[in-house]
């Protein structure tokens, strides 16, 4: 058995730690499912995570930029426009829409911005 370094990502405790927190919450478990499903796609945290991070409307093609950049790990310079491209074609087409259906992005088609759903203050 391989031993992790404390800086290694505990895939245990984690499950344990989501375990938890339902424990203490009443949620349906299709709900639950939904969220689990709609998080399990690397592609559609990360585009969830640079929203989250500007905390603002986005234009599609800067979060695939940004998107792109956090996959790759590379500055914005060495990124291939062919990269940029299929990465917005994959949010726009795939990604983008089962987040807006699930109510955590809003999208704007005429001007191309992605934002931050708004959240009911009765929800927070």
């Amino acid at each position: 058995m391989t031993s992790k370094s404390h800086s290694e990502f505990d895939r245990t405790e984690f499950v344990s730690a989501i375990l938890d927190w339902l424990d203490g919450h009443e949620a349906a478990t299709d709900s639950v499912d939904e969220a689990l499903e709609l998080l399990a796609n690397s592609r559609r945290r990360r585009l969830l995570e640079v929203i989250r991070t500007y905390n603002e409307s986005l234009t599609l093609a800067d979060a695939a930029e940004e998107v792109a950049v956090r996959e790759t790990g590379r500055p914005v310079p060495e990124l291939s426009a062919e990269l940029v491209a299929n990465v917005y074609i994959s949010l726009y087409h795939d990604h983008l829409p089962r987040l807006v259906d699930a109510d955590l992005l809003e999208y704007e088609q005429e001007r191309d911005l992605v934002a931050p759903a708004a959240i009911p203050s009765d929800e927070r």
